[in-house]
């Protein structure tokens, strides 16, 4: 081809090309991966998928933008470190919409978390009958404020003193502070009132007659110590439990003498509920009611914000309907002075209807929203962009979603990539993978076995490569030839959480139950609002595990605890000296492995400890040893290893072994005893939690969507794991969407028939082959498809 009609430079840039990745377990990756096309990674967990696409590609893009920012403006981002990596070619602006859970602050709700609520808030300060002002006065986070008083200004090198006086009017409901819920104390659970304080009245812990806490109201002498509390006079009751605190002398003591409702709350309600002493915790379960704020009737404004309407509907009205209601409602007006406004308003509305995310309402707070709603609520801000030749990543798109959900993401994900996005989905779920115009298969096992790139094509060529992606790609579990018999029933009645609607359901107890719909339709509100968490349930939801750097599968998992001794004991030591944490920690690093540099604006750097080599302990503690190995070694083994050298021979230690073996159990073999938490994927951390309540003692596990991250090949051991409970005999309930473990169970549960207020009744219940029989349900449809029926 000659010079003159050669393609222009700029359009040969059509890869983004990675050389030599090795953050995490990668070992040397290298991929080329097209633009303007949707690029599936696929592999078991923990193969490196993550570490590929999230802590390598979408890192690096995010920190090449933060650099174009001013060194002022960059001391205030949270500074990134480069990744790992030889060459990284062609990147775009990358936008991550990832599976972090929002913010559970009690403040968060789905409208203050997208656009929607400022908007709306605007809307009402320009349209609303009677007119309050700004936007603020719409805000459940401002609070009404007014100040007057002097203020000194300098003139022409004079002081002058003027009078200036300020007010804000807010939202915010004074009585519950913007909560909706007020705290309120049981007094029947504080003291018995048919008894005087001699005679034991007080119930509280601690209050024992006698102690110091008991003589405190028995000696004030604001009340007589020998009289029934319910024969007080309205003087003595108000000292009793409401008197501010106040110095008197008390048995000859100089004391603060305090109301005791004031004097519970400061020293037991302050107090983190998870911190407690578990009888103390117990106590404040039963004494403390959360009700409904009687001033603001929960919508957490004030009375006036309520008043103002547009057309009939306040804000409170509005932020409370389901968002495919209120898109309807703001459909209808029509007024020139806001068009811009009520076109983007209408937009946003849409997108969630689109999104299928048309059940929330906008007062929904969003700590209660799942993993895949939260993701979903986060590409909403996207899916109107004009922006093009930007690459959208995903993190498992499809958690959370019913089949027929699916098909409506995969839309989504289609039209960003058409609009000359690229898009990279990290997925395990055969119906995405089927979209994928290019495919790209890590592993072939998971941690150190993982890391490389097994496969990169289409999707013919993945089925034929026989990796263990493709091989499984194609497998369906075919449905049970023979259901178990149920032992009893778990009875539900009148259910009325979110949107259940009065459901009255008995859970078979002693086999597999499955509880199936599209989401929204009520499956968590059911299980987790009517199944109390007590001592004969287990439940395993998919709230994210706390834990910081320093915190691994072996201390979360308590497993530490009896390796440390079983050191300590060989070696004739202190078991402190094998913690990293305590008295055995590297002093330079102080056992956290690296020492940190912070560079202000620029990233920060991490060095590998120079004492220690990375290894967290002293070199003291690393001279003692069990079963030839030191502490470090025993730390940086995997789970199945560990099973192992645990299980037999000089370093045989049964209760580290009795934990390594449910790790092992619930797929998490490859994990290093000491790898950070920090570094697990969202799959892993739920297993691990799984792993640490099958110790429990529970007749009941309650399981929410157990399947979210494992590959497919894993999803056999899960059904596994899930028969060998039942058999041993356990009731497992389990909230999922995944069809194998549908075809696998022996009853199922189908709520819908749609979400929100569409849903919230039980459409179906018993076999599944009775399901795909009668195809009567969404569920049933996409189960027969499945099981090829």
């Amino acid at each position: 081809m000659d010079a003159a009609n050669a393609a222009p430079a700029a359009d040969s840039h059509d890869l983004i090309r990675v050389h030599g990745a090795r953050e995490n377990n990668l070992k040397d990756v290298s991929v080329e991966i097209p633009k303007r096309r949707l690029t599936v990674f696929t592999g078991v967990s923990g193969s490196g998928k993550s570490s590929l696409v999230f802590d390598t590609i979408a890192a690096e893009s995010q920190r090449l933008i933060n650099e174009t920012y001013s060194a002022f403006v960059q001391g205030f981002m949270p500074s990134l470190a480069r990744p790992e990596v030889d060459v990284l070619d062609g990147l775009t602006t990358a936008i991550i919409v990832d599976q972090q859970r929002m913010g559970a602050d009690p403040r968060s709700t789905v409208g203050t978390a997208t656009d929607a609520g400022a908007m709306l808030r605007i809307l009402f300060s320009r349209l609303g009958t009677p007119h309050l002002g700004s936007p603020k006065a719409f805000s459940f986070n401002v609070a009404s404020i007014s100040g007057a008083g002097a203020v000194t200004v300098e003139r022409a090198g004079r002081q002058v003193k003027e009078r200036r006086s300020f007010s804000i009017t807010g939202g915010m409901c004074p009585r519950c502070e913007g909560r909706g819920t007020v705290t309120d104390l049981d007094l029947t659970q504080l003291y018995d009132e048919g008894k005087s304080l001699n005679e034991g009245a007080l119930t509280v812990p601690g209050y024992k007659a006698g102690g110091w806490n008991h003589r405190l109201y028995a000696e004030s002498g604001l009340m007589d110590p020998d009289k029934p509390i319910r024969s007080y006079t309205k003087r003595e009751l108000a000292d009793f439990l409401h008197r501010e605190p106040t110095r008197m002398k008390i048995a000859g003591i100089n004391m603060t003498y305090e109301g005791l409702i004031p004097r519970i709350q400061r020293s037991m309600l302050a107090k983190d509920r998870e911190g407690m002493q578990p009888h103390i915790r117990e106590f404040v379960d039963r004494a403390v009611t959360f009700t409904v704020c009687p001033d603001c009737d929960g919508t957490r404004l004030t009375e006036a914000a309520r008043s103002s309407k547009i057309a009939g509907i306040s804000i409170a009205d509005a932020c409370a309907m389901q968002i495919s209601d209120l898109a309807a409602w703001v459909r209808e007006l029509t007024e020139p002075s806001v068009a811009p406004l009520l076109d983007s308003l209408r937009g946003t509305l849409d997108s969630f209807v689109e999104i299928g995310l048309g059940y929330l309402s906008l007062d929904r707070p969003s700590g209660t929203l799942s993993g895949g709603e939260a993701q979903r609520v986060k590409m909403i801000r996207h899916l109107g962009s004009s922006l093009t030749d930007v690459t959208y990543v995903f993190d498992e798109p499809s958690v959370g979603l019913h089949p027929h959900d699916v098909r409506r993401m995969n839309g989504l994900l289609r039209r960003l990539r058409d609009k000359g996005n690229t898009v990279l989905v990290v997925e395990h779920k055969p119906e995405v993978i089927a979209i994928a115009d290019h495919v790209v298969d890590l592993g072939p096992g998971a941690g150190t076995a993982g890391g490389t790139v097994c496969y990169e094509g289409d999707l013919a060529g993945l089925r034929a490569a026989g990796t263990l992606t493709g091989r499984h790609l194609d497998d369906r579990a075919a449905l049970k030839k023979t259901v178990r018999e149920p032992t009893g029933a778990l009875e539900i009645r009148g259910a009325t959480t979110h949107n259940l609607r009065g459901v009255d359901v008995d859970i078979p107890l002693g086999v597999l139950t499955v509880i199936t719909g599209v989401a929204g339709s009520g499956k968590s509100s059911l299980v987790h609002g009517s199944i109390p968490a007590g001592e004969h349930v287990v439940s395993v939801d998919q709230a994210p595990i706390r834990g910081s750097r320093r915190s691994n599968p072996a201390t979360y998992t308590g497993l530490l605890d009896p390796i440390r001794k079983a050191f300590a004991k060989a070696n004739g030591v202190k078991p402190a000296l094998f913690s990293a944490n305590s008295e055995g920690a590297c002093p330079n690093c102080n056992g956290a492995g690296v020492v940190y540099t912070d560079l202000a604006m620029m990233a920060g750097v991490a060095t590998t400890c120079e004492e220690c080599e990375g290894r967290r302990f002293e070199a003291s503690v690393l001279r003692y040893r069990l079963g030839g190995r030191d502490i470090s070694e025993v730390l940086a083994m995997p789970v199945a290893e560990a099973a192992e050298f645990f299980g037999a021979g000089e370093a045989h230690t049964p209760a580290a072994h009795r934990i390594l073996g449910r790790l092992a159990d619930v797929g998490l073999g490859y994990l290093a005893l000491g790898q950070p938490l920090t570094t697990l994927s969202g799959g892993e951390r739920q297993r691990l939690k799984l792993a640490t309540h099958m110790a429990d003692k529970g007749g009941i596990y309650v399981l929410d969507e157990p399947t979210t991250g494992l590959h497919l090949a894993d999803v056999d051991q899960l059904l596994a794991l899930l028969d060998r409970l039942v058999d041993s005999g356990k009731s497992v309930i389990v909230v999922e969407h995944h069809q194998a473990v549908m075809a696998h169970a022996d009853w199922i549960i189908d709520l819908g028939p749609g979400a929100g207020h569409d849903g919230g009744r039980i459409v179906f219940e018993g076999t599944p082959a009775d399901l795909v029989a009668a195809r009567s349900t969404l569920t049933g449809e996409h189960l027969a498809e499945y099981v090829g029926a």
